[in-house]
């Protein structure tokens, strides 16, 4: 008898990826805590219960040999302010990559440019801010934790314009400095990297799987449709909104522990692969397949406040990811996460036993080399979209774990499948339609 019992260590979180509707991350440089105090009650009026947010490198730490003790100040500040209206915080430490901008301070750019991941006096200047970020929010009750910075691998990937060679090794030491580094000052709080999903699908990414799913305290997890699902599914299509739960049961399948947290720490309604008026369904239908998966520590919608058209060139999408306006008026997909946040409260998703799970050989593991077979083209994606389809309710396992017992059994799997044995047919070999759309929200893979 099975007598795996899935349990969820406490309630799942509902979060904002917190963007100042004021000056966008921008308003760092002139802050205004009048203006945040604003922005933090639009938030919680939602039933929010937490935001993670986003202090500029280069203004925190403008010269390698300084930073600025008024720049760490008034992150402590926000974090005061959030614990006035009941929000917890988690706060990113490099900054960054933001909404297809790169913010590096000037010391490792132009003349002075070092790779930010393999240079000794960039590392050792990146661990002294970390340490600074951390503590000074430590003591505070209301933080969570450190994220190192926002899909920092991007700098790393082959299509960025000034990319940071680096190896699989040399990033997992990069990471583990930096974590190490936060732990040693904030030993209780839940500390992560985070990362865009070329982790789980390009071959090439420095940032493995295997140190996505290890390194750090939970797995973030950051869900995009307009990366690959809608080029390759046209619209309507369930793959769109059962996207982030494949991205979730992705991570579980890569975590050497059954029960290693998995949080959803980006997902957005991105226009046009999600329309306009569709955005509060697409919300909806995106998040409630994953809500009875125990491991999910807590989903985090990306983002809280739309980009003001005052500010230029941003790719369109951006001006239109928010649950609230630059105005801070609640809009639909905000209404809707309220209300399915108040029915969590009321009635939570009861969880569920993934005991059917669909198997994948990950290659080598070490170097990640052959992790693309889980790309949303690829056959293993269409076999978990069939499974889904019978209502199998599948998750994924890696050929490599399939004779640890144990294993499965505390991931409560009795039945394993093969692609083969689905039989599906890949969105690739389908020549399936793709999404149409403005050709520019496309250039440069531009991401949260």
């Amino acid at each position: 008898m099975n007598s795996f019992s899935p349990i969820r260590r406490q309630p799942l979180r509902w979060g904002v990826n917190y963007t100042p509707s004021e000056g966008w991350f921008h308003s760092w440089q002139d802050f205004s805590l009048d203006a945040v105090k604003a922005d933090l009650e639009s938030i919680a009026s939602i039933g929010l219960d937490h935001v993670r947010i986003f202090p500029l490198w280069p203004l925190l730490q403008p010269n390698r040999s300084l930073i600025r003790p008024a720049g760490i100040a008034d992150v402590g500040k926000v974090v005061d302010v959030a614990a006035e209206f009941g929000l917890d915080v988690s706060v990113d430490g490099l900054q960054g990559h933001l909404s297809s901008y790169d913010f590096l301070p000037s010391w490792v750019t132009s003349w002075h440019r070092r790779n930010i991941f393999t240079d000794p006096d960039v590392i050792a200047a990146e661990v002294e801010l970390v340490t600074a970020l951390a503590a000074e929010v430590t003591s505070r009750p209301n933080v969570l934790g450190m994220t190192l910075g926002n899909e920092t691998n991007q700098f790393a990937v082959e299509r960025h314009p000034d990319k940071q060679t680096t190896t699989p090794a040399q990033m997992g030491e990069w990471i583990n400095t930096l974590l190490t580094a936060v732990q040693k000052v904030w030993p209780e709080g839940m500390h992560q990297h985070s990362f865009d999903d070329n982790v789980w699908f390009i071959d090439s990414a420095p940032v493995t799987p295997r140190q996505a799913a290890s390194l750090g305290n939970s797995t973030a997890v950051h869900s995009w449709v307009f990366t690959s699902v809608a080029r390759l599914f046209p619209a309507g299509h369930p793959a769109r909104t059962l996207f982030a739960d494949y991205l979730v049961q992705l991570a579980e399948s890569w975590a050497e522990s059954a029960d290693r947290p998995v949080w959803l720490q980006e997902i957005g309604a991105p226009h046009p692969a999600v329309a306009m008026d569709g955005a509060a369904d697409f919300l909806e239908q995106s998040l409630r397949p994953s809500m009875d998966t125990p491991n999910l520590w807590g989903v985090t919608w990306w983002c809280s406040h739309d980009v003001s058209r005052k500010l230029a060139d941003f790719p369109e999408l951006e001006y239109t990811l928010g649950l609230l306006d630059s105005d801070r008026t609640v809009k639909p997909a905000g209404r809707r996460l309220a209300e399915i946040i108040a029915e969590e409260k009321r009635n939570p998703t009861p969880l569920r036993q993934r005991s059917t799970a669909l198997a994948f050989d990950a290659g080598d593991e070490a170097t990640g080399i052959g992790r693309s077979v889980t790309d949303p083209s690829g056959e293993v994606f269409a076999a978990w979209l069939e499974l889904t389809a019978r209502g199998e309710n599948p998750t994924l396992v890696r050929e490599s774990r399939l004779t640890d017992a144990a294993y499965l059994a505390a991931r409560g799997i009795t039945n394993v499948v093969s692609t083969a044995h689905v039989g599906a047919i890949p969105a690739a070999a389908a020549n399936a339609a793709p999404v149409e759309s403005d050709a520019n929200i496309w250039t440069g893979q531009v991401q949260a």
